[in-house]
This record gives structure tokens, C-alpha cells and sequence, in this order.
């Protein structure tokens, strides 16, 4: 019962409150795998600096984004995914979040990777990736080239997206060449880049997303199990005349068989006729 509930909570969320979700809860599990066996495989999922590593693994191209460093750095960027998806989600539909979110993972994944492989300076600040940011920020900045001119509250004055977008894009610009995170700082601006090109070009009537949905969707039907088709066979028999007709009788059988099961389950077998009894009895022994 609990199980069932928890179930239909979680369905009854919008997806970024899923992602949400999902996200703490693998922080959650890591954490106790750390704790409890004195080890963690987390390290599987994150998303190495250099080529040869990340080519034993490349689905850490999108899964780093699922884990975090430590409390600060899941409650901030869970922080800003719920209020980002709330105003995106007003205005698209939770697969063209969810063609953002992971494209700005996957790009803001792209740029450290050959930012620490082509700028030698890099190489010996962070060893991998982690943390959902780069999927964040592509969301924050999408809205706020999609509608930059709307306005927000934050504390106690509105301000104008755009500005919004600014600010974090600068905060990041600034601190690169102070050190602490480059890669991060990087990857961050790897979403802001998707984000704000995938916002020109929907105003364009271009959607970038469609070939990643596409893709996705194609990933999912080798996953799905093959639906057994059923054994649709047309049977003839010849009638006095020698015609051939089609065969309806068992189908005629089983529509009365059901007709009369729905009837037992709403009034019970006491409400059937004799003649229903006797034709139920028959079928069954047939069967």
C-alpha cells in the first residue's frame, strides 16, 4: 500500500519535480553506500576529464548530472530547477523541458571535456564532473531569451529575466580565471549556450530538440518488450453451395460467453437463465 502510494505521488508530478526526485534520492543512496559499505561506484557516473576514460564510459555524459558533490550544491541547484521548471512548464510541455535540460547537460558535458583537453592550464583542477548545473542553467537561460522582458519577483523588487540571465552568465565569466571549479564554470556556460540558442531558434519556428527527441524515443523501443501480434487468420469453410464464407461462430461464441461472465460479475450466477446456464456449461466443456 505504501509502495502504491508513493507510486501515484510521484505520477501526479510534473518533470521537474521528478527530476527533482530522482536526484535526491541518488544523493541519498550514494550517501549511504559511502556510509555503510565504505565505498561508493558513484565514480562510474561521473564524467572523467580526459577522452580514453570517458570512452569506457560514455553514458556518464548525462548521468554526472545526477549527482552532487555535497548538500550545498544539490539544495542550490534543485533550488533553481523547481522555480525555472515552474515558469517553463507554463509555457511548453514537460518533453520540450526535458530536450533542454539534457541537451544542457550533455553540451555543458561536451565543453569540459574538450576544455580540459585542449587547454593544458585545466588539466590539473578537477579530475571529473559532476552535478546538475549545466542542465539547470540551459533551463534559467532558455527563459530568459524565450521572455526576457517578463518579470519576476525576487525578495522585494521585480526584475526583468534577461537581467537574470546575465547575472549568472557574468558570475561564472568572473570567477574562471580565479580558479576553483573552471571545469564547472565551463560546463555552466556549455548549458547557457544551449539554452539561450535553443530559445532564438523556437522564435524562429525552429525546434533543435525534435532529432534528440527523436533519438530518445528510438532508445526507449529497444527497451520496450515486443507485443506478441496475434494470430489474425481468416478460416473459410464452403456452405451447401459450395461458396466459401467466413468463419464468425467462434467469435460469436466467446462475444456471447463474455456478455454472460459481465452479467454473473454485476448480478451474480443466480440472475442467468437456464438457457445461459446450459451455454456456459456447454462452452466450458468444449473448452
Amino acid at each position: 500500500m505504501a509502495n502504491g502510494g508513493l507510486q501515484y505521488q510521484f505520477a501526479r508530478l510534473n518533470i521537474a519535480e521528478k527530476l527533482i526526485a530522482i536526484n535526491v534520492l541518488i544523493f541519498i543512496l550514494d550517501g549511504l553506500s559511502a556510509a555503510l559499505l565504505g565505498y561508493s561506484v558513484s565514480h562510474w557516473f561521473h564524467l572523467p576529464k580526459d577522452f580514453l576514460t570517458f570512452f569506457g564510459q560514455p553514458w556518464s555524459l548525462v548521468t554526472y548530472s545526477f549527482f552532487h558533490a555535497g548538500l550545498g550544491h544539490i539544495f542550490w541547484n534543485m533550488l533553481m530547477l523547481y522555480f525555472t521548471g515552474r515558469i517553463f512548464l507554463n509555457l511548453f510541455d514537460g518533453q520540450r523541458f526535458l530536450n533542454v535540460y539534457f541537451l544542457g547537460v550533455i553540451v555543458g558535458g561536451i565543453v569540459f571535456l574538450l576544455s580540459y583537453n585542449i587547454f593544458p592550464t585545466l588539466l590539473d583542477a578537477n579530475t571529473a564532473l559532476i552535478g546538475a548545473s549545466a542542465g539547470v542553467t540551459a533551463v534559467l537561460i532558455f527563459i530568459c531569451a524565450y521572455i526576457p522582458n517578463q518579470e519576476v519577483r525576487i525578495i522585494f523588487f521585480n526584475v526583468k529575466l534577461w537581467y537574470v540571465g546575465v547575472f549568472f552568465v557574468l558570475v561564472d565569466l568572473i570567477q574562471i580565471p580565479y580558479g576553483g571549479n573552471v571545469g564547472g564554470r565551463l560546463a555552466h556556460l556549455g548549458g547557457a549556450f544551449l539554452g539561450y540558442i535553443y530559445a532564438r531558434q523556437l522564435l524562429n519556428g525552429k525546434d533543435i530538440g525534435d532529432g534528440f527527441t527523436r533519438f530518445v524515443e528510438a532508445i526507449a523501443q529497444l527497451f520496450k518488450p515486443k507485443e506478441k501480434k496475434a494470430n489474425m487468420k481468416t478460416v473459410y469453410r464452403k456452405n451447401a453451395s459450395g461458396n466459401k464464407t467466413m468463419d464468425y461462430d467462434k467469435a460469436a461464441k466467446q462475444k456471447k460467453i463474455d456478455t454472460i461472465l459481465d452479467k454473473i460479475s454485476k448480478s451474480g450466477y443466480e440472475s442467468l437463465s437456464k438457457e445461459e446456464k446450459d451455454f456456459l456449461f456447454k462452452a466450458g466443456k468444449e473448452d
